[in-house]
């Protein structure tokens, strides 16, 4: 087993001392089994990637005058 060190802010090392009560366990086994389960998680989190926003062509290029009614209709077609 590997000892690390960790700098939490104040209120997360509160928040996290208290779960650890409430479910009746050390700092150490709450903190070593989230990391593990997300570890070992076969559902790894999503990486976002660009959203692709629709294009609203201008008339005169360098300056466009969008209302809400333009970007309604842009977007809820």
């Amino acid at each position: 087993m590997k000892r690390i060190t960790v700098d939490l802010p104040d209120l997360t090392y509160r928040r996290l001392k208290a779960k650890a009560a409430l479910q009746g366990c050390s700092i150490k086994e709450l903190v070593s089994s989230v990391l593990a389960r997300d570890l070992n998680s076969e559902n790894p989190r999503r990486v976002v990637g660009r959203v692709a926003l629709p294009l609203i062509r201008s008339k005169r290029p360098g300056w466009l005058k969008l209302t809400n009614k333009t970007i309604n209709k842009t977007l809820l077609p």
